[in-house]
């Protein structure tokens, strides 16, 4: 079948483009320069990436799984792997924060390249928590803490953005919420059965779907390392812009 006109780039020079939030799925480059070119993928483990025909994703998952000591159990399926995946995190996150309190005054609240500065981060973690614990398994009624920091999508979600508030907390209230919500996962998982984790419940976006308790879980722990990723990404290019 013959390619639009829109989406078939011949003798193009696309040095410096940018795509943010948009699918390159099945996208077929040929004869290409790609010296430099940075792809960040939080969903590479979930497909081939192909490079002069040899698949990379592999490659990747490894070295990352290398850098970030437990992100190996971020699929766990049975309760002591998935206490020992969140123990790992709540590791990880630790030796972030205290890299980034050594970091000059401010740091936490710097945007790198447009990115959420490290407090919306955490601010975001807590978001997810409560959409995936307190909402989705726990089904809590007012789940949403005013200081979490949710996608901007969820504006077209059917999602109150008035629940949260406009002001920036302080990075104290900030770490506040952190633990606290660390402490509601790690408290769930303490006694989690196999039983619970088939449990079906609610998709917190899309009442219509059903997922299980365990599914719940894997999106809280893959949000964590993702953006651990993402954190530690963007405070390096803090310091580097500092030498």
């Amino acid at each position: 079948m013959a390619q639009d006109q829109d989406t078939a780039f011949a003798d193009r020079d696309l040095r410096g483009a940018r795509f943010d939030r948009s699918t390159l799925a099945g996208a077929v480059m040929r004869g290409v320069d790609v010296r430099g070119l940075d792809i960040d993928a939080p969903w590479l483990g979930d497909g081939a990436l192909l490079v002069n025909g040899v698949d990379v994703a592999p490659f990747v998952e490894t070295e990352l799984n290398r850098r970030f000591v437990g992100r190996e159990l971020r699929r766990a399926t049975d309760p002591d792997g998935l206490r020992a995946a969140w123990a790992a995190l709540e590791r990880a996150w630790a030796e972030a924060v205290d890299r980034v309190r050594s970091m000059p005054a401010g740091a936490v609240d710097v945007s790198v390249d447009g990115e959420w500065s490290f407090a919306q981060t955490l601010r975001h973690l807590a978001f997810a928590a409560d959409a995936w614990l307190g909402k989705a398994i726990l089904g809590l009624p007012r789940p949403f803490h005013p200081h979490g920091q949710p996608h901007v999508e969820y504006e077209t979600d059917g999602f109150d953005m008035a629940v949260f508030a406009t002001t920036t907390p302080s990075l104290a209230e900030v770490l506040a919420l952190r633990a606290g919500r660390q402490a509601m996962v790690r408290d769930f998982l303490a006694d989690v059965t196999p039983e619970r984790l088939a449990e079906p419940r609610r998709h917190p976006w899309a009442a219509e779907h059903q997922v299980s308790v365990l599914h719940c879980l894997h999106v809280i722990i893959g949000e964590e390392w993702e953006h651990l990723r993402f954190a530690l990404r963007d405070l390096d290019a803090q310091e580097q812009a500092q030498t």
